[in-house]
């Protein structure tokens, strides 16, 4: 049978009331009496129960990870890496799809059901109005890649996608393409938005390189490769750059099946320098996007919101950079 809180109590000879207090963060207990329960506790294999504990103290300590975009390899590490976060905190992740989900309410109300004590939104295709709504239902949130503000109304981490646009242009230009693409994910999504206007503002400055622009129907290696197809046989541009490292790689291999050449007929640079982009068959020239860096900062700003609800919100971006691989010609002398 289960080793009860009752039982350690009477092998420590304490009272129930501080076996409970012993394993209940913040609660008075003397040093006495806590090394008592916990060396009866390890004779007996007792471990105190999560959910009767947050009846006590009115903590799940459970945080929501809501996501709709499970079909990008690149979420298999940020929620790898989420989940350990939190986890070392003494927090217990709850992983939810919002992937066929509309109405930000209907999101609020599921995650109040399980009682979480805050939500980290992973997604920068579902609209802001999600993360506003568990704000405004008094939930603690932060959104993870949402839309940069200079005054954002929920804590929000990520990179500053408009300059990921302008450096993948940049990159373009040195090596001499006179005819470049931007392949963007859903138009609705704001990081699409932002990094295909970084990439359009550094192209005004170069009036005499050709650039066009589609989108995707969504971050995934099927959608990549489809509108890659497309483009091919309507006449592709010179290089692209793909707004996801899962659209370059389904774009690869659409430039594989047409029997193009890369980098000589056809370049590609894509953006996060996702783990596979790593891969020899793969060897994608790509942006890299600090994920250890953004997850650690939306766990600590998590945990933060926990001890102090009052905080104010506050936009933290990130740093990107060129990873050189074997996507793109070499730079123009």
């Amino acid at each position: 049978m289960a080793v009860t809180l009752k039982d350690v109590a009477e092998m420590a000879g304490v009272s129930r009331s501080a076996v409970s207090r012993t394993f209940t963060e913040g609660a008075s207990v003397s040093d006495k009496v806590r090394l008592k329960v916990m060396e009866a506790s390890a004779t007996l294999g007792y471990s105190p129960n999560a959910l009767a504990s947050s009846l006590t103290t009115g903590r799940t300590k459970l945080i929501g990870v809501v996501s709709d975009n499970f079909h990008n390899p690149i979420f298999l590490e940020v929620f790898d890496l989420i989940t350990k976060g939190l986890q070392e905190r003494g927090l217990r992740p709850l992983l939810v799809n919002l992937s066929d989900e509309v109405d930000p309410a209907n999101s609020v109300r599921m995650l109040r059901q399980y009682s979480v004590d805050g939500v980290i939104v992973a997604s920068s295709t579902l609209p802001v109005s999600f993360a506003e709504a568990f704000q405004s239902a008094g939930v603690p949130v932060v959104h993870l890649f949402g839309r940069h503000s200079v005054q954002p109304k929920v804590h929000t981490v990520g990179i500053d996608n408009f300059a990921a646009g302008q450096m993948a242009a940049q990159t373009l230009i040195a090596r001499g393409y006179d005819s470049i693409g931007f392949m963007g994910g859903p138009e609705t999504a704001t990081s699409t938005q932002d990094r295909y206007a970084g990439f359009l503002s550094e192209l005004r400055a170069h009036p005499n390189v050709a650039h066009s622009v589609t989108y995707a129907k969504a971050y995934s290696f099927a959608a990549g490769r489809a509108e890659m197809l497309r483009l091919i046989a309507a006449g592709p541009a010179q290089a692209y750059f793909c707004g996801d490292d899962v659209l370059s790689i389904g774009a690869l291999s659409a430039a594989e099946t047409a029997g193009l050449s890369v980098p000589d007929q056809i370049g590609f640079i894509g953006l996060n320098d996702m783990e596979m982009a790593h891969w020899a068959n793969i060897n994608l020239t790509t942006i890299h996007n600090p994920i250890k860096q953004v997850v650690a900062s939306s766990v600590e700003l998590v945990v933060a919101m926990l001890l102090d609800p009052t905080q104010r919100p506050e936009a933290v971006l990130f740093p990107s950079s060129v990873v050189e691989r074997g996507t793109l010609r070499p730079l123009h002398s």
